[in-house]
């Protein structure tokens, strides 16, 4: 990422006062799921199934989607950029996938056994990542959490390090040092370990260890100083490229000097694949940037729009599954169902040439993006990789949860989201997230989603 000159700042009373005509106008044509929301609250904790699908006044509700597009229950049409939270690469209702879960359905879609499919679907990601032994969960916080165990089992350790602003799902382990006000968290060498949110033991938050990204020696004082106290990590989870501080992508040598220190001091590396896997490569980021973990973890893309998850890793490490010293357990572990359509996207969807597609697509958003931001002269920038990527609202780059939380224009951000909602764009609600593109996106959505950012950044300049 290279740095650029200052950018003329942009009126915060503008930004102030498109923001408040955006949401009285995404208020007005949402009547339906205000509505619905007002019914949801009865029985339904929120009006929502889960935290992170609520919304102030109301959620947004929807109906149906189809290829690159959704319906809310109002009746607006959406070119989907949010993608189920970055899951549906294959884009929505793919037919390959339908196809392969209608023919399964009639055989049974439970049965607590090992089926056919699932001996394929992880000889094609052995295959991908070049990790040979793999499991399977029903999501990604599964993911993480037996990953971590089995870690943990292999290195006779407990101590767990991860990324500080990194998400990996919601078990208690690592619900610790993600988003908590910037003057909180320390200092960068020791970073403190808090608490995502109430009911989480301090015991466990305290046995996670939260450090900086693209700082490799900051990784490695860290776990020199733990060593001295006697606990040497069982692991370093993290995600090769941040994906929740919109995107961040790891500097040259840094994933290689992770592997590096890691493999010194006999600690096992977890890549966290759940939002990359299968979205920026055949294999993932794994295979983007070459550098091989000991463990990965995927979910999210895996089950082509059916919950899956998945873990891999070496035959050393994995030994201690097959030894029957971990239990790795799960009562929908390798549906049927869920096998099926993995097994249809893997073999009909996620081909070489999809991803030549993903590709195509993300480099006509970025170049689109970019010569927005410099025409109007914004304050930000466009980075991407694979099916992901963003507009980040920052003067400098963003390498860090520090210089994310010190430097990201929030009020900017959120009202890009609700310009985006009015005019046809579903993105992912929060200034943290990116956008995930399918293999069903057009030239003509791509040329809608620039068009809107067009429009956008001249109100600002307005």
């Amino acid at each position: 990422m290279t740095s650029r000159a200052v950018s003329k700042p942009i009126d915060r009373a503008r930004i102030a006062e498109l923001t408040a005509i955006e949401q009285q106008r995404l208020d007005q044509r949402t009547s339906a799921s205000k509505a619905m929301y007002v019914e949801a609250t009865k029985h339904l904790s929120g009006g929502v199934a889960s935290s992170y699908q609520g919304r102030d006044p109301w959620p947004i509700y929807i109906d149906r989607g189809e290829g690159p597009k959704i319906w809310d229950i109002d009746g607006t049409e959406y070119y989907d950029f949010h993608n189920g939270f970055g899951s549906m690469v294959q884009g929505h209702a793919h037919p390959a996938i339908g196809a392969a879960v209608a023919a399964r359905y009639p055989l049974g879609t439970h049965f607590g056994c090992a089926v056919p499919d699932s001996v394929v679907v992880a000889d094609e990601l052995a295959a991908r990542w070049g990790l040979p032994k793999w499991r399977f969960t029903n999501s990604g916080s599964e993911s993480t959490m037996d990953a971590i165990r089995i870690a943990r089992a292999f290195t006779g350790r407990d101590t767990v390090m991860k990324i500080f602003g990194s998400y990996h799902g919601h078990h208690d382990t690592v619900m610790v040092s993600i988003g908590v006000p910037y003057d909180s968290i320390g200092d960068r060498e020791n970073y403190a370990s808090l608490s995502y949110g109430a009911g989480i033991p301090q015991a466990v938050v305290d046995m996670t260890v939260a450090v900086p990204f693209n700082d490799a020696p900051a990784m490695e004082r860290r776990i020199q100083r733990l060593e001295k106290e006697g606990r040497l990590p069982a692991c370093v989870i993290m995600e090769a490229a941040m994906m929740n501080l919109g995107v961040v992508l790891p500097e040259p040598g840094y994933l290689e000097a992770v592997r590096e220190i890691t493999t010194r001091y006999g600690i096992v590396l977890i890549f966290d694949e759940v939002k990359t896997g299968l979205c920026v490569a055949p294999g993932g980021a794994t295979d983007r940037f070459g550098v091989l973990p000991d463990l990965v973890t995927l979910a999210k893309s895996l089950g082509g729009g059916l919950p899956s998850g998945a873990i891999g890793g070496s035959e050393e490490v994995m030994a201690i599954v097959e030894s029957g010293k971990v239990y790795q357990v799960g009562t929908y572990n390798g549906n049927p169902l869920s096998m099926a359509a993995a097994r249809a996207s893997l073999e009909q969807v996620l081909t070489p040439a999809g991803y030549a597609r993903l590709d195509q697509l993300n480099d006509k958003i970025l170049t689109g993006a970019r010569e927005i931001i410099a025409r109007y002269d914004l304050p930000g920038y466009a980075v991407g990789i694979g099916s992901k990527g963003c507009v980040t609202f920052s003067e400098v780059p963003v390498r860090d949860y520090e210089s994310y939380k010190e430097n990201q224009d929030v009020p900017l951000t959120e009202l890009t989201w609700l310009w985006n909602m009015n005019r046809g764009i579903f993105a992912t609600p929060g200034r943290e997230e990116e956008w995930t593109l399918s293999v069903t996106h057009t030239d003509e959505s791509i040329d809608h989603y620039l068009a809107v950012f067009d429009e956008l950044a001249a109100a600002l300049r307005a």
